[in-house]
């Protein structure tokens, strides 16, 4: 099985001022898909431009023809599956049937807290999103939808033509415990993983290798107990949260040892960051493009 390698453009430039550029430089670069983040605000980048995900992928729908589009992820944070799905079947309309919602539990970032609520335990978040989740099948598989739940309801909420990818647009589910893996298991055409967060500070990347081989065969087990075959269900890898950070990005060489490790382990996607100087995702351009250009043929 090949190796699929997308990116992550993160949407903190104007789209007259190099956002247009990037997403039109990755579909020339042969990217499988460019994501983007669906956050109010992201840590470092809080106090500095940072523009909405859907209207981003819109506009990107618009001036691209064959790359991917998507959230990576979205969260139930401040997003609600009714007004959700509307916004994801025209954004789908528009692309073509090219787009992809990753979609997660959320965290207790700036986004959790931006409405004026309280920050919501890992508990209630696992919660919410097991309710999140399966609404959100139903609004973008069906016309009309009525639901009565614990966190959510929608009252004969229609979403008609429904989406251009059938039955509905691919969900990536990022989850890294039981209760986010079963949702992948049930509803994700992704699983996707940064690997294991308590290793990304003092790790190694062999302990981090081991943790997401874990994670891995948890993801087997888990979709043997509902039945799902597993041969349908692509693995994403979000790269520059383990201890690697961004040394797989300072060479070709580099980046092929990394994708390779862990195709092994079943991953069918690598996701890495679009560079950024002076941030987190700093690298250099011309090894970024060399490594999209010429590592998918290496690691077929």
């Amino acid at each position: 099985m090949s190796l699929s390698l997308s990116t992550v453009i993160l949407p903190y430039r104007r789209w007259h001022e190099g956002g247009r550029a990037a997403w039109t430089r990755a579909e020339q670069l042969g990217f499988h898909t460019a994501y983007t983040y669906d956050h109010l605000s992201w840590r470092t980048f809080r106090d500095g431009p940072w523009f909405g995900a859907v209207p981003t992928l819109t506009a990107a729908a618009g001036v691209t023809d064959r790359l991917r589009l998507g959230t990576l992820v979205t969260s139930p944070n401040f997003r609600h599956p009714v007004t959700l799905a509307k916004e994801l079947i025209s954004l789908d309309d528009i692309s073509g049937g090219r787009v992809t919602l990753g979609i997660g539990a959320g965290g207790s970032g700036f986004d959790a807290t931006a409405l004026g609520q309280e920050p919501w335990t890992p508990r209630e978040r696992a919660d919410r999103f097991a309710e999140f989740v399966p609404l959100l099948d139903r609004l973008l598989r069906e016309d009309a939808v009525s639901y009565e739940g614990d966190f959510y309801s929608a009252h004969e909420a229609r979403n008609i033509p429904g989406c251009v990818q059938r039955p509905r647009l691919p969900f990536a589910v990022a989850a890294t415990g039981p209760r986010g893996m079963r949702l992948a298991a049930r509803f994700g055409q992704a699983w996707v993983t940064t690997g294991d967060p308590k290793l990304f500070e003092n790790g190694t990347p062999e302990q981090s290798i081991q943790a997401i081989r874990g994670q891995a065969e948890r993801l087997d087990d888990i979709c043997a107990e509902v039945g799902r075959d597993m041969s349908g269900l692509d693995r994403v890898l979000l790269t520059g949260f383990t201890p690697d950070r961004n040394g797989p990005l300072e060479s070709l060489n580099a980046f092929v040892d990394f994708a390779g490790r862990h195709a092994e382990l079943g991953f069918t996607e690598i996701v890495i960051h679009w560079p950024i100087p002076d941030s987190p995702f700093a690298a250099e351009e011309k090894v970024f493009e060399q490594i999209a250009m010429e590592a998918p043929a290496q690691l077929r």
